[in-house]
């Protein structure tokens, strides 16, 4: 079967849309499956950390991004310890952007298909065989289309990670989280009296205004259901948690969320790779989930082109599970820490305490705060010095800005020393030189991705590196 398509893609979520986009900066012919046929009806608030603020200025994202969002400090997200980012902060970006959900999704699909991803909504993956030359989908409406390689980006409970046999361990949930946004009728003094109260020992409860007598209210409840919630659900929690149900009323969207953390045993079956939710699901604790999945989608995107580009080196799409995979476990375990930082009970509240009181020494607060944002990632690149597989800060060089001229998606070598060269790479990696460039090394090798592949100043070093990212000249 003859096929327009090099990639589909299960699911246009952020992570979904992400790569299709990455994908087609290398002209990759891809199609993207949407289950669902209109945007979500309810706009849940959430967060982009440094890392990803910085991968969309990468792209030429950030500045619609920031139109439509709202900057934040980038303090207080482990386990809602309130305590303010440490100062000098590693990024040109160091703050958090408040964006509702549905505007990201839609503007990540909008840059997808304006690079010309195709976007299909109302269809979903129902089967699929794979085989030595590509992937046959079966599609919900019964119809089949084939490609090189299949991805699921279909969410925690993906189709595709189920069909290919993929393991997903982990814990189920034992608690639930009411979270939606209700009309409420007490007086907002008396409300954010309470709310600081509950809030001295229940650190997940919250009630936030949005004005117009509107408010997002997040209640804890014990145990799990598998039925929506109602309105009732939340005043009896309520109730049960405060001491009174505010007067909520007329809801604009109810949903809950439980505390499920799981893991995919693999991220990569043949021609069939996983990304976002459907490799990792944890509690929001921390704001991961939606930054963890854009990630990935850059570190897939580019090695996957590669591949199909037919100029990977032979194990460049095996290092997306190497790389990922690792920081996804992290990511799982230091969640799994907020959540018991946020019980109520008596032992974890001392360790809170004591946790409180270390965020005070600006070690343990940039530790900590590194971590959430992602900033202190280092991919294992073999021996070197310290800035080698981490990713390098937006800098100004003699064009303009370093993330500027990673727009394309390509490699770029920043040359301090003007005297290496990139021929035999030019078609997959750019020039820059400037000898003026604010670096405590002669020169630099960037993935597509932002990370350091090498640093060095000798050409046949170079040459080697060059080989090992981008393949043969």
């Amino acid at each position: 079967m003859d096929s327009p398509y090099d990639v589909i893609i299960a699911g246009c979520g952020p992570t979904g849309a992400m790569l299709a986009a990455e994908l087609r900066l290398h002209e990759v012919r891809v199609l993207v499956l949407e289950k669902e046929t209109e945007p979500v009806s309810f706009v849940r608030i959430v967060g982009l950390h440094i890392r990803s603020l910085e991968l969309m200025a990468m792209r030429g994202l950030l500045d619609r991004l920031l139109e439509r969002g709202r900057r934040r400090p980038a303090g207080g997200f482990f386990a809602a310890i309130d305590k303010l980012a440490p100062a000098g902060l590693d990024s040109a970006h160091a703050y958090l952007l408040g964006i509702p959900q549905p505007v990201i999704v839609q503007q990540l699909e909008e840059h997808a298909i304006e690079l010309g991803a195709e976007v299909r909504h109302g269809s979903a993956v129902a089967g699929f065989e794979q085989d030595d030359d590509g992937v046959t989908v079966e599609l919900s409406g019964g119809e089949e289309v084939r490609a090189r390689y299949l991805v699921g980006c279909d969410g925690a409970r993906s189709t595709v990670r189920k069909l290919s046999g993929v393991g997903f361990p982990g814990e189920p949930s034992r608690n639930e989280t009411l979270m939606g946004e209700l009309e409420v009728a007490a007086p907002r003094e008396e409300i954010a009296a309470k709310v600081t109260e509950v809030r001295e020992t229940n650190k997940i409860f919250s009630l936030v205004p949005f004005g117009e007598g509107i408010y997002r209210v997040v209640v804890p409840v014990a145990g799990v259901s598998a039925e929506p919630p109602t309105l009732e659900d939340f005043k009896r929690q309520l109730r049960a948690t405060a001491g009174t149900d505010f007067g909520v009323h007329s809801p604009r969207w109810l949903s809950r969320f439980g505390d499920t953390t799981r893991l995919a045993e693999r991220y990569r079956v043949g021609r069939v790779l996983l990304a976002g939710d459907a490799a990792h699901i944890h509690p929001p604790t921390g704001g991961h989930g939606l930054n963890l999945g854009l990630q990935d989608a850059f570190n897939l995107g580019w090695k996957l082109a590669a591949q199909i580009r037919g100029w990977a080196p032979e194990t460049l799409l095996d290092t997306y599970e190497t790389e990922r995979h690792p920081v996804a476990a992290d990511v799982l375990d230091n969640t799994r820490a907020q959540m018991e930082l946020l019980s109520t009970e008596p032992g974890p509240q001392a360790v809170r305490r004591l946790l409180t009181e270390l965020m005070d020494l600006d070690q343990v607060n940039r530790y900590l705060i590194e971590k959430i944002t992602a900033i202190s990632i280092r991919y294992d690149f073999g021996d070197g010095p310290d800035l080698l597989g981490r990713r390098l800060r937006d800098l100004d060089v003699q064009q303009g800005r370093l993330y500027d001229l990673l727009h394309r998606g390509r490699g770029l070598l920043l040359d301090r020393t003007e005297r290496l060269t990139v021929d035999g790479w030019s078609d997959r990696v750019d020039y820059v030189a400037d000898p003026i460039a604010v670096l405590d090394v002669p020169c630099v090798l960037l993935r597509p991705d932002g990370h350091v592949a090498w640093i060095g100043d000798d050409q046949q070093d170079l040459d080697n590196h060059l080989t090992r990212w981008f393949g043969k000249p």
